[in-house]
């Protein structure tokens, strides 16, 4: 986990954000790579409060479908989403890249 996450936040934030990578990963079928710059990117410009911070009141789960989503239409685990549009990557240059792109 070391190095994944440009965002300032202490060692526990740190791996919430790591759970919602895991969570990008296995819910939406994206590289490890593409779920920690949708984070970067998102929350680049946030402070962090120690954890656990006001974005710890969402688990995970939800996480993972709000950065990746431009509309989350529903929650429900078994929602059709294949035709749900996800928010743009950030640019092959942005320092929200901290890992390479494995697919």
């Amino acid at each position: 986990m070391a190095g994944e996450f440009v965002l300032e936040a202490d060692g526990d934030m740190l791996r919430f954000f790591a759970r919602i990578a895991d969570e990008m990963v296995e819910r939406l079928g994206i590289d490890r790579a593409e779920a920690v710059a949708r984070i970067n990117d998102a929350w680049a410009e946030v402070e962090f409060e120690p954890y656990p911070d006001l974005v710890c009141h969402e688990p995970p789960g939800y996480w993972a479908l709000e950065l990746y989503y431009d509309e989350v239409r529903s929650w429900s685990p078994l929602a059709d989403r294949s035709d749900w549009e996800a928010r743009p990557l950030p640019p092959a240059h942005s320092p929200a890249w901290t890992l390479p792109r494995t697919g």
